[in-house]
């Protein structure tokens, strides 16, 4: 696989949009009008992912500094489970650190477990459930991360 991954361009939202259909049920896929929302915040960042010129990911976030929100990440079928959503993600998380992001956060159904796991490998913990997220019917996890860099040291006491 020969990807290479660049910053999202506009000529890329129908391809972007018909591929987050592809990865997720209806009503849990973003409308067009929800994700062009999305892709339109001040804090937007998104990356996709090529293989051969033709788009097979993307990653989608905002950012708040210090603290970021990936809004979601997309993989296209025959693409999932060879790395492409590692390398979106630590791009991201690359973009974060620039931008001095220290804290990340997302949600994930809690009925998808390779995602759950996904986010695990990656650093990510869960830190809460919210209750109906998903089509007022279907929990999700809350996710956090702190990226390297955003632990408080605390210093030593001295002992008396």
């Amino acid at each position: 696989m020969s990807v290479t991954v660049r910053e999202y361009e506009a000529r890329d939202f129908l391809t972007l949009y018909r591929l987050d259909q592809s990865c997720f049920p209806p009503g849990v896929a973003y409308s067009r009008t929800m994700l062009r929302y999305f892709l339109n915040q001040p804090g937007a960042d998104c990356l996709v992912a090529e293989d051969g010129g033709h788009i097979v990911g993307f990653i989608l976030a905002e950012q708040n500094p210090p603290l970021a929100h990936i809004i979601t990440l997309d993989v296209a079928e025959g693409h999932r489970k060879k790395g492409l959503g590692t390398i979106l993600v630590l791009e991201m998380e690359k973009h974060f650190h620039y931008q001095k992001v220290r804290t990340v956060l997302l949600e994930t159904s809690v009925e998808n477990s390779a995602g759950i796991a996904f986010w695990e490998r990656h650093g990510y913990r869960t830190e809460a459930r919210l209750q109906r997220y998903y089509l007022n019917r279907i929990d999700a996890y809350e996710m956090r991360k702190l990226l390297p860099g955003s632990q408080k040291s605390v210093p030593a006491q001295k002992d008396l």
